[in-house]
């Protein structure tokens, strides 16, 4: 997807799949959040791997008291 418009159709072609799950009028409760999770998503996905080793080596050892 190069441009803002292939963008915008990509993301309606999704709505048009969740049609029978939500009211037409809610589509934008539910595209807008999706769409900024996806953002944040390719952002971060150059340090997912780090992220995730740590996760994986500090998780159950944090004291939460």
């Amino acid at each position: 997807m190069q441009n803002f418009g292939e963008k915008v159709s990509f993301i309606w072609s999704v709505a048009d799949l969740i049609q029978d799950s939500f009211k037409r009028g809610k589509y934008q409760d539910i595209i807008l959040p999706f769409t900024v999770l996806r953002r944040l998503d390719c952002v971060l996905e150059p340090t997912k791997e780090q992220v995730l080793d740590a996760y994986d080596k500090y998780h159950g050892k944090l004291d939460r008291s």
